[in-house]
């Protein structure tokens, strides 16, 4: 079991701890996105969190600005994070939907990346899920730091961190 430091229990989150977060949960994205081992869209992370739920290690969350005021998605948001919490899945919010396409494309800085899917219609970033690898358990730092940030945030009653990946 982790024990959490006196600034960590009243919510002290650094900015250089949460810089280290954010590079950390790059690290899961461009793992799991090699392992074949991503969910993208709401609609497919909807479908596959109700078949298999157990394999789920993370759901992501995405909003820029403008997302905020479309209600449909923040219906979805909602029942997503209410599903997530009710299974024990870690679940996080990013905003910065940009650089979820560069990671997500393969392509670490900036450019290049247009978030497109092969047939040009642009893919739906609001929902990503990771899943384990049916292969093997799933033994990575980056994704115990991102699932550790999870469970300390919990304990703090902020159920739904808040991630800004940096551009790069």
């Amino acid at each position: 079991m982790y024990n959490m430091t006196f600034e960590e229990l009243n919510g002290d989150y650094s900015q250089d701890r949460m810089d280290s977060v954010a590079k950390a949960l790059e690290e899961v994205l461009s793992s799991a996105l090699t392992q074949g081992c991503i969910t993208v869209g709401v609609y497919e992370a909807a479908k596959s969190l109700n078949v298999d739920p157990d394999n789920v290690v993370m759901c992501i969350l995405a909003t820029d600005d403008e997302d905020v005021k479309d209600v449909a998605l923040q219906i979805h948001f909602t029942l997503i994070q209410a599903f997530c919490c009710e299974n024990d899945i870690n679940i996080l919010r990013v905003n910065n939907t940009r650089r979820l396409a560069e990671i997500l494309s393969g392509g670490g800085g900036g450019g290049g990346s247009d978030g497109q899917q092969s047939g040009g219609e642009p893919m739906d970033l609001h929902c990503l899920l990771v899943t384990s690898p049916h292969s093997s358990t799933w033994n990575d730092p980056a994704l115990t730091k991102v699932s550790r940030f999870c469970r300390e945030s919990r304990c703090l009653d902020q159920w739904v961190p808040i991630i800004n990946l940096p551009e790069r």
